[in-house]
């Protein structure tokens, strides 16, 4: 078997670990190092897709429209959402690791056909909670995935990003029938109550890892009325 080739390693802010980016054959892995490990692979996105595909869905067909992507990942969500909206749409990625950004830009970028070159990607190199701020409407979808779910994993400031204050915050920035769509790779009912809490309506879809088969993960789609 083909070994591993580690292809870089990256610092997340705030003392919030190491990402370590591998490649083997044409598969690729970002793990966290130390005890958590693996945190995304490429062989298994079906659910990354499924993120905006369903958060977009509402506004496949709605011109001059706003996509927020929270979370680069490998691209995948960032490429669905180009695919699923309109040739007006822009698509807003927020990163927090430089280092992530111009692993997509690099070999890393083939497995979701580089989104990053499309003329509607914008990248916003920071936390994606700057830009919930100004609390006025901006989006027309917001795509979160920035961790493993709506409690904070590889950093514990992710937590507040689901606090209801936050809540609030972030469907202030949604238009009218704009939709918040979250990944978690576990489903949380405590969640739910707290996105109904911020006056969303919710729905809570589960999707498999990859193509119909392997980890079910939970999609929450909160739409504000």
């Amino acid at each position: 078997m083909t070994p591993w080739q580690l292809l870089g390693t990256a610092d997340i802010p705030n003392n919030g670990g190491t990402l370590r980016l591998a490649q083997r054959d044409k598969e690729f892995s970002i793990s966290l190092q130390g005890v958590r490990g693996e945190l995304m692979n490429s062989r298994m996105h079906s659910s990354e897709l499924a993120l905006a595909d369903l958060g977009c869905a509402p506004i496949a067909n709605t011109e001059n429209a706003a996509v927020l992507v929270g979370g680069m990942g490998m691209g995948f969500t960032l490429a669905a959402a180009l695919k699923a909206t309109t040739e007006s749409t822009k698509v807003i990625v927020a990163e927090l690791v430089p280092e992530v950004i111009e692993w997509n830009k690099g070999p890393l970028g083939e497995c979701a056909g580089f989104p990053l070159n499309n003329p509607r990607t914008l990248v916003h190199l920071g936390d994606v909670a700057e830009l919930f701020q100004d609390q006025k409407p901006a989006f027309n979808a917001i795509l979160l995935d920035v961790d493993n779910g709506p409690e904070g994993f590889t950093r514990a400031d992710n937590t507040s990003l689901y606090s209801l204050d936050s809540l609030h915050a972030i469907r202030s920035t949604l238009h009218k029938g704009g939709v918040l769509a979250v990944w978690s790779a576990w489903h949380d009912p405590a969640f739910t109550t707290q996105l109904k809490k911020a006056k969303f309506k919710v729905d809570v879809k589960t999707v498999r890892a990859h193509k119909g088969k392997g980890s079910k993960h939970t999609i929450y789609l909160a739409a504000k009325g």
